[in-house]
């Protein structure tokens, strides 16, 4: 077999002999060893009747991988099964195909794809998708985030609420799809294949689009309606199974784990998780916390598995970036965002809604959440099916519509500029600047990069030479257009913006 680097591979191991509860009780990996002496360890997912599946994608496009399995049973289908794979080079347009997965950047205050390329995360809420949205919808879905810019998607992987009911009908008032038939009893070990299978061709659709999943276990907060999440009541090795059964499905492909979620961090289900995919994931992709808006966002601020801390400002229509600058004070250092602002139109239509979601995002970028952006929608993140549908919680409802319909929120269309206005720019590492202009947001690496946004358009003055590179342009935040463009000096100012519009200001060595 041949592989191109960075595209996922797959191997079909079949146990000669039937064995009772095979999630529980078997456990399988593959070990790749490639001529220049690197290894990797990818586990195996059970998949049903007697099948085991391997996934694994080479970060080299040269060489030869040999693999061979290891199993806890003596079954000749599952133990000591070997193969081998040749390399080639990566082949595609899309950054993950082109730069590699994401990890931590060198200072583990940003993404960067495996080749060091500078990636800045822009993430949708679309919590209920993999147990509530149908292929042809995942496709509309998708379409529209990767054309405003989106690049990642949160996801809770199940639905979490152990008391709620509804058909399992995708299609249906209240339907949804189930991934472990005991969830409800809080308990994670009867897995049913089928709701993974499906799991993997929504998953697929966002990776043709360039979104990655954020990968939720089992949610440890509110959920879906608020019926007793499952995910503070699971056994710790349940849950920590759970997430390597996820490393193993969707590990060989890009994805960021978020082990913990609206909860206070402490959780034991949380750590267990956490190691767990440490100890798995030998791609090194991110692993961190979001955190319930009642919390410190600083649970196991020192544990090796953990590289990000993500807040959440709840649903009231607030700006709190002093959230994100506590976070981003933290030792030792990891990389932070704002993981959940207001939804957008949540209760009334203009809550939280147009530019107030373009101010909250630069704000919190400013203020040290270089990691990313994070952005939601009433009606979308609980993949609310109609106008009328019963059963939500009103409180998180939008006044009127369904999912389809908050697609056109105006405000996504400004969360996804970010990445457009930011693409390319050596982001990796920027860090919070107050000191180079009279400016209260600013971003800059050293030498490199500064970055002003201005909410009203204001005079912006340099005080201090910091190196920043002299060559400036103004962007519209709202449309991404470069309205001017110049050189500044200490000393000197631009003038503020006529209309007092918003406007965001880069230093840096164009190349154009």
């Amino acid at each position: 077999m041949k592989i191109r680097a960075w595209r996922e591979a797959e191997f079909t191991l079949t146990a000669e002999t039937a064995v009772p509860d095979p999630y529980t009780s078997i456990e399988v990996w593959a070990e790749f060893t490639h001529t220049d002496g690197m290894v990797l360890r990818r586990p195996a997912f059970y998949d049903g009747g007697r099948t085991w599946r391997v996934r694994f994608a080479s970060p080299t496009g040269h060489g030869t991988w040999r693999w061979r399995t290891v199993a806890n049973v003596p079954d000749p289908g599952l133990h000591a099964v070997s193969g081998r794979i040749d390399s080639a080079p990566a082949e595609g347009t899309g950054p993950f195909h082109r730069h590699g997965f994401w990890r931590m950047s060198p200072g583990g205050r940003s993404l960067v794809h495996a080749d060091d390329t500078p990636a800045l995360l822009v993430a949708d809420t679309a919590w209920a998708l993999p147990w509530r949205a149908t292929e042809e919808e995942v496709r509309v879905y998708a379409r529209d985030r990767a054309a405003k810019g989106f690049n990642a998607v949160l996801l809770m992987s199940v639905q979490p609420d152990m008391h709620a009911i509804g058909p399992r009908d995708r299609r249906a008032d209240e339907g949804f799809d189930i991934g472990f038939e005991d969830l409800p009893v809080g308990r994670l070990n009867d897995l049913n294949p089928g709701y993974f299978q499906y799991l993997d061709r929504l998953l697929g659709i966002l990776a043709e689009h360039g979104l990655v999943p954020v990968l939720q276990p089992v949610f440890q907060g509110f959920g879906w309606k608020g019926l007793d999440v499952a995910g503070t009541v699971v056994p710790p090795d349940e849950y920590a199974r759970y997430c390597r059964y996820l490393v193993a499905r969707y590990g060989a492909r890009p994805a960021i784990y978020l082990v913990g979620a609206d909860g206070s961090g402490d959780e034991p289900q949380i750590e267990a998780g956490g190691r767990e995919v440490h100890a798995w994931d030998c791609y090194q992709q991110p692993t961190g916390i979001h955190y319930r808006p009642h919390a410190r966002a600083n649970a196991h601020q020192g544990a090796d598995w953990l590289d990000f801390q993500w807040c959440q400002t709840g649903h009231g229509g607030e700006h709190v970036p002093e959230r994100v600058a506590d976070m981003w004070r933290e030792r030792p250092v990891k990389a932070v965002a704002n993981g959940e602002p207001s939804y957008e139109q949540t209760r009334t239509a203009d809550l939280a809604a147009g530019w107030w979601q373009g101010h909250e995002a630069w704000s919190n970028l400013c203020a040290g959440g270089t990691m990313g952006v994070v952005y939601g929608a009433a009606n979308i993140w609980q993949w609310v099916r109609r106008a009328g549908e019963p059963g939500h919680a009103v409180y998180f409802l939008a006044p009127e519509g369904d999912w389809q319909t908050a697609l056109a929120y105006e405000g996504s269309t400004y969360i996804g500029m970010i990445g457009k206005i930011l693409d390319g720019l050596p982001i990796t590492d920027m860090e919070p600047d107050w000191e180079t202009f009279i400016n209260p947001r600013g971003l800059r690496v050293p030498s490199k990069l500064h970055i002003a946004y201005q909410d009203r358009g204001q005079l912006l003055r340099m005080m201090h030479d910091n190196g920043t590179p002299p060559a400036y342009r103004i962007v519209d935040p709202a449309t991404g257009l470069v309205t001017a463009r110049g050189q500044l000096n200490p000393g000197n100012v631009i003038p503020e913006d006529p209309e007092r519009r918003p406007r965001v200001v880069i230093f840096t060595h164009f190349d154009d």
